[in-house]
């Protein structure tokens, strides 16, 4: 009998001190799921702020808000020439820049007969280092430049290891994913300032938020111009310009094959009229973002799971 008694007592303080902790445990649980509930919350009204509710207001003035002229580098294809095509289809002038003179002549026929707007070219090979950027900086001086939209760059020709990428590679990668975009906004930037307007817009990637084993170089690179932006941005805000990073995960351009799933599913892949559509429209609301809508929610369930 004393035994069970004595069992009893124990049972009792021990049933008694895990009723405190857990108590203690479902506060904790409380809070998390309270934390987590409020962030999903915060996304969705971020995401219904910069993706849908533009869309239901009319288009803002960009010309009045940055200036009449938008360079475009890498504007001949993919995300660049959709972009191009964009601002040219809301009034903006557009100066072309590219390495091939005969698709920048055709590209830059189309955007004109199109949105009968002034167009120009400046055939400028990135890959080639410093020395193209005097013609440029000449091409450019007498615009009054509102936009700048960084899009030039290289890709690896398949995942690699380190190791395995040639230097000419890593040399393109130095040359036209960080230099270019530093030295253009370098040449941009002081007009801006002086007119107080203007917008720099920088395309980066999705692989910038990751280290990405078997694209190092690229996604470092890429890293560079997320970081680049958002530094700016903080440096220039006060002047009047606003920088944008811009980290779009797939695009369907003319790298993916044409019966490919990443063409035939459009709303997680859009194509890159779709894309720049959207991402036009977040200019001057958004200092960092995907740039479309299924994009931003891909970033928002990994960091739900992370």
């Amino acid at each position: 009998m004393a035994a069970a008694d004595s069992f009893y007592l124990l049972y009792r303080e021990i049933a008694r001190s895990c009723s405190c902790y857990m108590e203690a445990l479902a506060l904790v649980g409380a809070w998390y799921t309270a934390r987590k509930s409020i962030t999903v919350i915060c996304d969705f009204y971020s995401l219904i702020r910069l993706h849908f509710i533009p869309r239901l207001v009319s288009r803002a003035d960009l010309i009045k808000h940055y200036g009449s002229w938008a360079v475009v580098s890498g504007a001949t294809d993919g995300i660049g020439r959709a972009y191009a095509e964009e601002l040219a289809s809301r009034g903006l002038n557009i100066v072309l820049v590219s390495r091939n003179q005969d698709k920048l002549q055709m590209v830059a026929k189309d955007i004109a007969d199109t949105y009968s707007v002034e167009t120009d070219i400046i055939v400028a090979d990135f890959s080639n280092g410093r020395e193209i950027y005097d013609p440029i900086r000449e091409a450019l001086k007498d615009k009054d430049i509102g936009i700048l939209v960084n899009n030039v760059g290289v890709f690896y020709p398949y995942p690699q290891y380190f190791t395995q990428v040639s230097e000419d590679t890593l040399w393109d990668i130095i040359n036209v994913n960080i230099a270019a975009a530093s030295v253009m906004v370098h040449i941009v930037l002081p007009g801006m300032v002086e007119r107080r307007k203007g917008a720099v817009v920088t395309i980066s990637s999705g692989s910038c938020c990751k280290p990405t084993p078997q694209l190092a170089a690229f996604s470092a690179s890429k890293a560079y111009l997320d970081h680049f932006s958002r530094a700016l941005q903080y440096e220039y805000a006060s002047k009047g310009i606003f920088v944008q990073s811009l980290i779009p995960f797939c695009v369907a351009t003319n790298v993916t094959a044409p019966g490919s799933f990443l063409h035939k599913c459009s709303w997680l892949v859009p194509s890159p009229k779709v894309y720049a559509h959207h991402a036009v429209s977040t200019l001057g609301i958004s200092k960092r973002t995907t740039g479309y809508w299924s994009h931003s929610i891909q970033v928002t369930a990994c960091a739900q799971l992370l």
